[in-house]
């Protein structure tokens, strides 16, 4: 890595020094990925649905070795799409990737989805067991959620207890058990449900991307722009986010006896930086579907409206230890909570286990901190579900509205 600047004295929280993967964000080059198959070429046009020609031309290219799956200028409606190995995505500006709202275009598979690996919906765009794979350029892809929001809403006014699985709707991507994946100056938006979603992914770079999803007239439920589960070496760096949930949620799994499920795991050594937030529901969640993070850093942060920027979903019912995060650099306004900790049971399904324990929250430390906020810390102390311990402020200033 050349003319890669490294500050010696960066490191994560837990003391282990900060690689220097994590300071290198140069753009992937068109020209150094392999062939690029235009999709014209192949007799794929716009303005047509298109699933089956366009996964055939994947299929073509991971058989010829890999290279760039390549949409000019213009709109594309597609159904579930499954990249492969070194298959690439490159989208031109101007160019609309267009989910169908119809939800057979979808095949019910095996995948993974609110903390547990289940029988459900693909997403969009899915990548699995890839050794490498980029998503560049400067175009859109876009849900088509509205259809799907709707049918939420009418689902929950009909049955108040039904859950977020039970409308059945895909995200936008989904990359699961995959390293090296780079997704570079792509605007996510408008997801019928998570907005992205990594599964058990390492070396994951996103840079320069947008995830919007609106909280009006018709509010799109359950769009979380980033959710990481079960992931390590994580950068997401100058993206912006505006969506009617978490902007990042870490996942990892849930239940009474998730840190045993060899399917769960912990999210390790992520870095949030040079973000821009409008409304969303939280900057960075933890949980509720979480187990364990560990050496997590959210810097240079600009907040405009969020609702509230940490929150620590604290459930009763899932072994959790959250540890060793950094929060430093932070400006903007925040609606209601700049730390939100407080027991959470949606969904609670607490199971018969004697030795689980009690959660953990230990080692947060807040620097360089100047908000304005509806509240300062709403923090709800119960120490039969959690305990907190070495929380550090430094020059931290939040005016209360």
């Amino acid at each position: 890595m050349k003319n890669i600047k490294i500050d010696s004295n960066d490191y994560f929280p837990s003391g282990e020094l900060i690689s220097p993967w994590f300071y290198n964000h140069e753009e992937k080059s068109i020209n150094k990925l392999g062939k690029i198959y235009n999709i014209f070429d192949y007799n794929i046009l716009p303005n047509k649905f298109i699933t089956n020609k366009v996964q055939n031309l994947v299929d073509l290219i991971y058989q010829n070795g890999g290279g760039i799956l390549y949409f000019p200028r213009g709109t594309y409606l597609l159904g579930a799409i499954f990249l492969k190995d070194k298959v690439h995505l490159y989208l031109e500006d101007g160019t609309v990737i267009l989910g169908s709202d119809n939800i057979n275009d979808f095949p019910l598979m095996d995948t993974r989805i609110e903390g547990e690996c289940c029988q459900y919906y693909p997403a969009l765009i899915n990548i699995a067991n890839s050794s490498k794979t980029y998503i560049f350029g400067s175009g859109i892809i876009d849900g088509n959620g509205l259809s799907y929001w709707k049918q939420f809403w009418l689902d929950q006014k009909n049955n108040p207890q039904s859950t977020n699985k039970d409308t059945h709707r895909p995200r936008l991507l989904f990359v699961s058990n995959s390293n090296n994946v780079q997704i570079n100056g792509i605007r996510f938006q408008n997801s019928p449900y998570w907005t992205t979603h990594f599964y058990k992914c390492k070396n994951l770079k996103i840079l320069n991307c947008s995830f919007c999803s609106p909280k009006e007239p018709v509010p799109a439920p359950s769009t979380d722009g980033i959710d990481l589960d079960v992931c390590e070496n994580v950068l997401v760096k100058n993206c912006y986010f505006e969506v009617n949930d978490d902007a990042i949620a870490l996942k990892g799994g849930k239940g009474t006896y998730a840190d045993l499920d060899k399917s769960n795991g912990p999210n390790r050594k992520i870095i949030i930086e040079d973000c821009k937030y409008g409304y969303c529901h939280s900057a960075l969640t933890f949980g509720s579907e979480s187990i364990h993070n560990k050496d997590i850093i959210i810097r240079n942060i600009e907040l405009n409206d969020i609702l509230q920027f940490i929150h620590f979903k604290m459930r009763g019912d899932t072994p959790q230890h959250f540890e060793y995060v950094d929060v430093k650099n932070i400006k903007g306004t925040i609606l209601h909570n700049f730390v939100n900790i407080n027991p959470w049971n949606q969904y609670f399904n607490l199971k018969d286990r004697k030795n689980m324990g009690i959660s953990q929250i230990n080692n947060i430390s807040f620097s360089n901190v100047d908000v304005i906020s509806g509240c300062n810390l709403n923090i709800f102390k119960n120490d039969k579900l959690y305990l907190l311990s070495d929380f550090e402020f430094n020059n931290v200033n939040v005016t209360i509205k």
